[in-house]
C-alpha cells in the first residue's frame, strides 16, 4: 500500500543510483531548484561545492523562477579573518571582509573551481558575501543547522534581488 503506480515509496527525497546500483538520497524534492528555463537543480549539491572554498562557511543556493543560479555565502568566521590578517588586509569586522574586493576575489576564483564538475545550467553564476553568521536554531538554519530557505529569502530578498539586477 506504500508503494506509488510505479513501485515506488514516495518519501519526497531526490536519490540517484551508481554505477553499483547503490540508491544515495542527494537532496529533498521541495528544495529542488527550477529555474526559468525549467532546469531541475538540487541545491545541496552546489551548496556543498561552495563550502570547500575555504574562506565560506555556509552558503545558499538561489534560482528558483530565477535565469540563473546564485549564491549566499556566509564568511566563515574563524578561516577568514586568519586568511585575511596573513594577506594582510586590515578589516574592523567580518563585515569590512566581506566587502573586501580581495576577499571577494578569492570566493570568485575558488567559485569558479569548485563549479567546474556541474553543467552550465547548474553553474552558480553570482555570489553575495554576506558577513552574517547563520547559528543553529536560528532564523536561518534548523538546531541540526540544515538551511531555513524561507528564512534566508526573507531575510535576505534585497540582497538576492541584486544578484539579479
Amino acid at each position: 500500500e506504500a508503494l506509488d503506480d510505479e513501485g515506488w515509496v514516495p518519501s519526497g527525497d531526490i536519490g540517484e543510483v551508481d554505477d553499483d546500483g547503490y540508491f544515495r538520497i542527494v537532496d529533498r524534492k521541495k528544495e529542488l531548484i527550477i529555474t526559468a528555463g525549467g532546469k531541475n537543480i538540487s541545491p545541496a549539491n552546489l551548496e556543498a561545492a561552495l563550502k570547500v572554498i575555504p574562506l565560506v562557511g555556509q552558503a545558499c543556493a538561489i534560482g528558483d523562477q530565477r535565469p540563473f543560479v546564485s549564491a549566499l555565502v556566509v564568511l566563515d568566521p574563524d578561516v577568514a579573518p586568519a586568511w585575511a590578517t596573513g594577506k594582510g588586509i586590515e578589516f574592523d569586522s567580518l563585515q569590512d571582509l566581506a566587502e573586501n574586493p580581495q576577499v571577494i576575489a578569492e570566493i570568485e576564483s575558488g567559485l569558479a573551481e569548485v563549479m567546474e564538475p556541474f553543467n552550465n545550467a547548474e553553474r552558480v553564476k553570482k555570489i553575495k558575501v554576506l558577513a552574517d553568521e547563520w547559528l543553529p536554531d536560528s532564523d536561518m538554519l534548523t538546531p541540526t543547522s540544515k538551511l531555513k530557505r524561507r528564512g534566508i529569502h526573507s531575510t535576505y530578498a534585497s540582497e538576492i534581488e541584486g544578484l539579479y539586477a
